[in-house]
């Protein structure tokens, strides 16, 4: 259902609180702003299957951009904020975006954008006044506010970074259907798994540039609810939220729940959390003592999905089959699970291989990179895909992941590509080699570890690894730098020159199992 269906029995409802400051979003108004900015849109030339995207901290204009583009027949991009500019930039040219709407506190990123976006043929700024670009209210303002005869439904283009590093754009076929029709897949399965309706208050602690804030966001708006959301997540505040919104709905990643766990006993028990129905976690694997605790906390309210960007499948666990299971991410809800070996074999239940998902029709492409799409497909099935992850499904069909295929590292929820950092440390003049990897992190899931081998003469210590950090730092999002940097001697490579990373990680293993410092 679009949420303008729900302004003619609740105009004054909120769409969209913010957590910390009570800002409000009604239907009424999402209504009348995502139309105006459709029509302004329209207006600029932008037609079916054109993008606009998005660079913005948490505000509740990110969803006037995303319905305005869902009733348009357009892709919504929305940007990661803490991308370096060059980074940005890249994600809208990639696009193709023809439209750019920006919060004006990223002002300094939005400027330093500009330029290197020829593409772009408006410009959008809300909140305040940002060279080059006009006030996005002044334009709402200009335009019609008359629905079109016929609003085809667009979709999200999400990126996702590549293993070489550079980001791809994850591009879903247009639905053929208007806004209002039902068929939106999210909609349809997690409306009902949760229970979303009109007394939905979901707690949104996310980026809202990240898939799952931005589109459950919008599965809650379908049903009528009211999405708070917070400007940046603490454990604390979170907790705060819960009792003061009445929220009845969340979803964290399993770094958040190590956060509020490890808040002081008295803290944890201040606040009202009774209102709480269902807890949400996604993202990353958690580990399941942290996940435990959780459910000894609130319940067995604590519910996990495996999915990815892509949208080609989704499993699904509550409580009580976890308990049975721990560990489990459930059994498949959208597509069918295959597990096969390196040879494309379909393999039985129990043992690992690689995790596909068979869907009746192509799920995703990635957008200007057709090679990345046949390597997601398996090599005899096109309709099966992965992204990449490991792992085996019991005689019930329940799936246990093993490892990221390509060692992508997940830290606090999001995926880090070691090829992007090692590439960024390869042009310091005092690095001979480098790797990069994801070791365990009680906190965040993963912590990212470089280990490099200096050139000769260098002295490597405390001194150089502050350097190499920072230089990591002012080339590539701050996220991404590694925690620490480890010296070596040399890197294990094959005669060839390719990297071992297995025997790296291996080792590393080896030596927490011993009790070894691995530092």
């Amino acid at each position: 259902m679009y949420p303008g269906a729900h302004v003619r029995t609740s105009p004054d409802r909120p769409a969209v609180v913010m957590a910390e400051t009570g800002r409000t979003l009604t239907y009424a108004e999402l209504e009348q702003n995502s139309l105006r900015l459709a029509n302004a849109l329209r207006a600029a030339g932008l037609a079916r299957g054109d993008v606009v995207a998005v660079v913005s901290d948490n505000a509740v204009e990110v969803f006037e951009v995303y319905w305005a583009a869902l009733r348009s027949g357009l892709y919504v991009t929305a940007v990661n904020r803490h991308l370096a500019p060059a980074e940005v930039a890249y994600v809208i040219n990639d696009s193709g975006a023809r439209a750019l709407v920006v919060s004006a506190e990223l002002g300094e990123l939005a400027r330093a954008v500009a330029a290197e976006t020829p593409g772009v043929a408006l410009r959008l700024a809300f909140g305040g006044d940002v060279p080059g670009h006009d006030s996005y209210t002044a334009t709402l303002a200009a335009v019609s506010a008359t629905p079109r005869p016929y609003q085809p439904r667009g979709a999200d283009m999400l990126y996702s970074s590549g293993t070489t590093g550079r980001p791809k754009g994850i591009k879903p076929p247009l639905p053929d259907r208007q806004v209002h029709e039902p068929g939106d897949i999210p909609t349809a399965l997690f409306g009902p798994l949760y229970g979303f309706g009109p007394d939905t208050v979901y707690l949104s602690p996310a980026p809202v540039y990240h898939a799952a804030p931005l589109r459950f966001g919008g599965v809650v708006h379908a049903y009528g609810g009211t999405v708070v959301m917070m400007r940046h997540f603490d454990a604390e505040r979170a907790l705060s939220a819960i009792e003061r919104h009445r929220v009845t709905h969340t979803q964290w990643v399993p770094t958040m729940f190590v956060r509020a766990l490890k808040l002081p006993p008295q803290v944890r028990t201040r606040y009202d959390l009774s209102s709480l129905r269902v807890a949400i976690h996604a993202a990353a694997p958690c580990p399941v003592n942290v996940k435990r605790a959780m459910i000894d906390w609130w319940g067995p309210i604590v519910h996990e999905y495996y999915a990815a960007t892509e949208g080609s499948g989704l499993t699904f666990i509550d409580t009580a089959a976890w308990l049975r299971r721990p560990g489990s991410v459930g059994r498949a809800l959208l597509g069918t699970l295959r597990i096969c070996a390196d040879d494309g074999r379909e393999l039985p239940s129990g043992q690992v291989g690689t995790v596909y998902f068979e869907r009746d029709e192509p799920a995703f492409e990635y957008h200007n990179d057709p090679e990345r799409t046949r390597a997601a497909q398996h090599p005899l099935h096109p309709y099966w895909t992965t992204t990449g992850d490991v792992g085996h499904v019991d005689a019930q069909g329940y799936l246990f992941l093993a490892d990221r295929r390509d060692f992508v590292i997940i830290s606090g929820g999001v995926n880090i590509y070691p090829q992007e950092v090692e590439n960024a440390l390869a042009l310091h003049p005092k690095v001979a080699d480098t790797a990069v990897i994801g070791l365990p992190d009680p906190e965040m899931g993963q912590e990212v570890r470089a280990v490099v081998a200096v050139e000769p003469g260098v002295r490597p210590g405390p001194h150089l690894e502050r350097e190499l950090i920072a230089y990591v730092r002012e080339r590539i999002a701050h996220y991404k730098a590694p925690r620490h940097v480890d010296f070596v001697d040399s890197l294990p490579r094959t005669p060839t020159g390719k990297l071992l990373k297995r025997v790296l990680v291996d080792r590393y293993r080896r030596n927490r199992e011993y009790g070894l410092d691995d530092r």
